[in-house]
């Protein structure tokens, strides 16, 4: 079965959509609770109880996550849930997540499989509601460290259903790249090493990877959350990245051509998904991908509801499908992610897929920093400063690039 990712995740946030979530996030005219993190949204209501579904459900998502058929005959999971439902499905497939982030700001969708750098930036501007878990009877099996997470949630409050997760790896070139690498110093103080041939990922999410690696090996910047930054902690993670860029030979986004990088060995070491080292390895490179001990970023999905949906009652249908045991692992297997519900490794076709993206293995995701959206009230708790926000995050990204 041909293995899907995600096309391009670049995220190139516009200044008035950071604008806007700063904004709210400072509070505004919109009564909100107080939040632990600084974050204020509005004060929406989860809905209640099901009604009578609707007939449709409108959806913005990652290639990959909504298959009917169309693409390969072999791959569906919307027949059924249509036959069983009565809710026709419509898909938007979205190319990024700034992207997401402005199609929800239509009101003409009820879902997205939002990803962290988008998660919050729709929850402090009103656009995604609170969801009740209760309508979700598969949300019970969901991994718990999945739930109730920044990304995903706000003082206890659910505002969305997870999807899946991935970690973002250092992939080497097993016969280019010597001793074996076990720090992501390999891509950033000793990248000189493999000047022109170190791979990095294009996005300004990719800062967060230099805090993390910042955050073992300088503690006196006293970096607790590579998502919240300050002035001198977003500089030193800025500065390591530009000493980078003069190593890089290619930011990657397209996954395709990491692979084609990889086996001609333009591309000897960098960060890399655990999907795309299967598909490399499966080509003929000589590739391993690891979790550094400094410990990784990564990526976990969350299923949202749009504060406008025209169809929500059909939208819970989907969510609870969509993360049913038989569909959760036909998703994670052809999109190459580990699944999000417990249960779905007992349906996967390969017997090894759960081991091979490590599902089950909690401990493995305490390792994992995943994808937050940066905002001035700083993740990590702090009130004494202000954190950099998203937007400055894209305009450093700029400037790294040259």
């Amino acid at each position: 079965m041909e293995t899907l990712v995600r096309l391009n995740r670049t995220v190139q946030a516009a200044a008035a959509v950071a604008a806007l979530l700063a904004a709210t996030a400072c509070g505004s005219s919109d009564s909100g609770s107080s939040s632990s993190t600084g974050l204020n949204p509005p004060d929406l209501k989860a809905q209640s109880k099901l009604g009578k579904t609707e007939g449709e459900v409108n959806l913005i998502a990652w290639a990959g996550y909504v298959e009917d058929g169309s693409n390969d005959p072999e791959v569906d999971w919307v027949s059924d849930f249509e036959k069983q439902t009565g809710c026709q499905v419509n898909t938007k497939t979205a190319a990024s997540s700034d992207e997401m982030v402005k199609l929800m700001k239509t009101g003409q969708y009820d879902a997205v499989s939002a990803s962290g750098d988008a998660s919050l930036r729709l929850i402090a501007s009103g656009d995604a509601a609170p969801v009740n878990t209760d309508l979700v009877p598969n949300y019970k099996d969901v991994f718990s460290g999945l739930k109730q997470q920044a990304w995903n949630s706000v003082d206890g409050t659910a505002y969305g259903i997870p999807h899946g997760r991935g970690a973002n790896l250092l992939m080497y070139n097993t016969e280019k790249v010597s001793p074996a690498p076990t720090s992501w110093s390999a891509v950033f103080d000793d990248a000189s090493q493999y000047k022109g041939n170190v791979t990095a990922y294009d996005s300004p999410i990719y800062i967060a990877d230099a805090a993390l690696y910042l955050k073992a090996t300088k503690p006196e910047l006293k970096i607790e959350d590579p998502y919240a930054l300050d002035q001198d902690q977003f500089d030193a993670a800025v500065d390591l990245l530009k000493q980078q860029n003069a190593n890089v030979g290619e930011y990657w986004s397209d996954y395709l051509k990491e692979i084609s990088a990889f086996k001609s060995g333009d591309s000897v070491v960098g960060t890399t998904w655990q999907v795309i080292a299967n598909l490399a390895e499966g080509e003929g490179a000589k590739v391993k991908a690891i979790v550094p001990k400094e410990g990784s970023t990564g990526w976990s999905d969350t299923w949202m509801l749009s504060a406008k949906a025209e169809h929500p009652n059909c939208a819970y249908k989907w969510m609870d499908w969509i993360i049913s045991p038989k569909v959760n692992a036909q998703v994670a297997e052809y999109f190459g992610e580990a699944p999000a519900n417990s249960k779905a490794c007992d349906e996967t076709s390969d017997a090894s897929f759960c081991d091979t993206f490590h599902a089950t293995d909690e401990s493995y995701w305490k390792n994992i920093a995943f994808w937050n959206t940066p905002i001035e009230q700083c993740l990590d708790g702090r009130t004494d400063v202000k954190c950099v926000p998203y937007a400055k995050w894209v305009q450093a990204w700029t400037e790294i690039k040259g």
